[in-house]
């Protein structure tokens, strides 16, 4: 088992440029410290710096990091495109054994959508649409039915104060 009854566990998945670091980190504005934001592109690219395959290193340490920040009394955000064929058992293993309450959201956005979305960022000149096309998933959610699926047209703000209404981070927060 890992964490605690009070800790909460969030799982952020969907397309690149789909929002899910900007929802973290907007819920991490909201709720201050205490709350551990794990991100598979950090963990990823900059700590490992190796490709998004099946099987590999980034996978388990996402669950680890995720698992140490619980058990050390942190809330915890993991989001990720974190696909659901690769990502799936470690999500499901994490989601078993946390003792407080878990919540996973998908956030559905159009291939279009991330493509305009994705030229506002700094990495729009290396990565182009060909690139983003391969990479795209439509509704790729975890076998199960533990998802809950927000569509692109709700606004940041919206999704972000859901996810803190849902999992109770809006009450400890206020």
């Amino acid at each position: 088992m890992t964490g605690t009854p009070d800790t909460r566990l969030i799982v952020l998945r969907g397309n690149s440029a789909a929002g899910k670091s900007s929802v973290a980190e907007g819920i991490r504005d909201r709720h201050g410290r205490g709350l551990a934001l794990v991100g598979q592109d950090n963990l990823r690219r900059v700590v490992l710096r190796e490709r998004d395959t099946p099987g590999a290193a980034n996978i388990g340490l996402i669950g680890s990091v995720a698992r140490y920040a619980l058990d050390h009394g942190f809330h915890v955000i993991v989001e990720g495109i974190l696909y659901a064929d690769r990502y799936g058992p470690m999500l499901d293993a994490l989601r078993r054994a946390h003792r407080g309450p878990t919540h996973f959201y998908y956030l559905d956005v159009p291939f279009e959508e991330t493509l305009r979305r994705h030229a506002g960022k700094p990495q729009a000149a290396e990565i182009g649409e060909a690139e983003m096309r391969e990479w795209y998933r439509p509704l790729d959610l975890l076998p199960g039915d533990w998802e809950s699926v927000i569509g692109a047209e709700h606004s940041l703000e919206d999704t972000v104060t859901r996810v803190m209404a849902e999992t109770g981070l809006a009450v400890e927060a206020a």
